[in-house]
């Protein structure tokens, strides 16, 4: 059954390959962006199967006139990639209150904007797709990464609560977790980074970054082929509420879970230990 994908940040990087991908599936594409011509010069001039529009996930106005451009031109929309995203990769203390803001408008309260505008059409139609784009770094925290690890552990909560509540409308998310895949991610067009050196980090922060260069354009994952894979589940009858993309953070994942067992099994009598002796408890429901 043909689909028409919203796809956020699709001018370049792992959004122009999901649109790639859905148009080469024969589905219909809105594909939006900062700049609308950007879009439509890499993805093509609008057609019957593709309308690009503008926007930047920032505005909430913005985003509510594209979907209803979308609605407009297609009548719905079936599977929503919320993608538009940056990287803050800079030492916490080397940030400002203001870096905080910008990683967040984009990387969360940007999501929130768009889904809080396409979600009462797919209500109403009773059935789609929400793929939120996470990362590894939503789901391990590391150097550099307090903001943007941050943004997408935030992320991760709202898409597994959202998931819950529209459930019963056969409205499904899945938060797509990749590692390093080979985009312009780390590139000086996608990152920002602390502008206020403290002269402590100084060696750290050199090393840190070096590491940054040597991975650009080196890296293991094909956007490619993990926007055929979101085309595969977006046609699946059970999608999972995760997918993580490439072995490097499936297996960063995974080592990651045998830590915490550990950890919980480690401190099971300390954590159990703080319970009241109360006889009129009330277990929630996870």
């Amino acid at each position: 059954m043909k689909k028409t994908w919203f796809i956020t940040g699709a001018s370049r990087g792992l959004g122009f390959e999901i649109a790639k991908a859905a148009l080469r599936a024969g589905d219909q594409v809105v594909a939006a962006g900062r700049n609308k011509a950007a879009v439509a010069n890499k993805l093509g001039p609008d057609s019957g199967q593709l309308h690009s529009v503008e926007l930047d996930v920032t505005d909430a106005n913005q985003a509510r006139a594209a979907v209803a451009a979308a609605i407009a031109r297609f009548g719905g929309i079936d599977v929503l990639v919320n993608n538009a995203g940056y990287g803050h990769l800079g030492l916490f203390e080397e940030t400002t209150i203001k870096d905080v803001e910008e990683q967040f408008d984009t990387n969360l309260f940007g999501v929130f904007h768009v889904t809080w505008a396409a979600l009462p059409y797919m209500r109403s139609a009773r059935r789609g797709r929400i793929f939120n784009i996470s990362s590894l770094a939503g789901i391990l925290g590391a150097e550099l990464g307090s903001l943007y690890c941050a943004s997408k552990f935030a992320l991760e909560g709202f898409s597994e609560s959202l998931a819950k509540e529209i459930a019963p409308f056969d409205i499904s998310v899945t938060i797509v977790e990749p590692g390093p895949f080979r985009t312009d991610f780390l590139t000086a067009q996608s990152l920002r980074s602390g502008a206020n050196a403290v002269a402590d980090y100084d060696d750290r922060r050199a090393q840190l970054r070096a590491g940054l260069e040597e991975r650009d354009g080196r890296q293991g994952g094909d956007p490619a082929k993990l926007a055929d894979a979101m085309v595969l589940l977006a046609n699946e009858a059970q999608p999972p509420l995760r997918l993580v993309a490439g072995s490097i953070a499936f297996n960063a994942a995974d080592a990651k879970l045998h830590s915490m067992r550990t950890e919980l099994d480690l401190w099971r009598a300390l954590s159990i230990s703080t319970d009241g002796n109360y006889d009129d408890v009330v277990v929630p429901r996870y």
